[in-house]
């Protein structure tokens, strides 16, 4: 579970300070799945960041699974991040590896055994099977973010934040990449926090809030 209570960040402004989150509270149950709306510089990004442990808020809390992470030292962090999945809108694939070996470079860092069959049943989920010994540069747009799906879920995380995943996608291959985003999150019971500014994507999901003037808006 996702509990931020009285969440505060600021940023400078030039002037002083501006709150991208102001006195935050919001709470996601397990294995929930849910959109994050709102305009572009209402902190999305930076909601994300706090949860996977990149920032460290003002103030307030934030709890996961009833651990407090926003308390802890740089070596809790790092541990932590480890069990964290992220995806990107800009892929970041590392362009001198294959697919397989991206897909498994996440999980491998972390100090994970992930097998070749774990790989392919992966690859073949995401309909990737025919893709393994190719180079992010061989690939669609589509296909590059599979292989970040596929890098993200690889490494078992407990929550996978995504944001804006399908924001250099067409409607066709936006739609594709969402439902397997949804059908692999449900499967391994993985909270999905995404955000996007199609509100027709985040109409499908579940639960969708709108982040507006520092808090969330359900």
């Amino acid at each position: 579970m996702i509990q931020l209570d009285e969440v505060t960040f600021k940023r400078p402004d030039g002037i002083g300070y501006r709150h991208v989150l102001d006195g935050l509270s919001w709470s996601v149950a397990a294995g929930e799945q849910v959109a994050l709306t709102g305009e572009s510089g209402s902190g999305k990004t930076t909601l994300l960041n706090i949860l996977a442990g990149l920032l460290t808020p003002d103030a307030g809390s934030v709890l996961i699974n009833e651990r407090k992470i926003s308390h802890y030292n740089t070596t809790e962090l790092a541990l932590y991040r480890r069990t964290i999945g992220m995806i990107f809108q800009h892929y970041q694939l590392l362009s001198p590896l294959t697919v397989a070996d991206n897909m498994a470079f996440q999980a491998r860092l972390n100090g994970r055994s992930v097998s070749h069959g774990d790989i392919a049943a992966m690859a073949e989920r995401l309909g990737m099977a025919a893709k393994l010994d190719a180079y992010p540069s061989q690939l669609s747009g589509g296909e590059q973010q599979r292989v970040g799906i596929a890098r993200a879920l690889l490494n078992q995380p407990r929550m996978l934040l995504a944001d804006e995943p399908t924001g250099n996608l067409d409607s066709v291959r936006s739609q594709e990449v969402l439902e397997l985003l949804m059908a692999l999150c449900k499967e391994q019971h993985v909270n999905l926090i995404m955000v996007t500014h199609s509100r027709a994507l985040a109409a499908q999901l579940p639960r969708l809030v709108e982040l507006r003037d520092g808090r969330i808006h359900e």
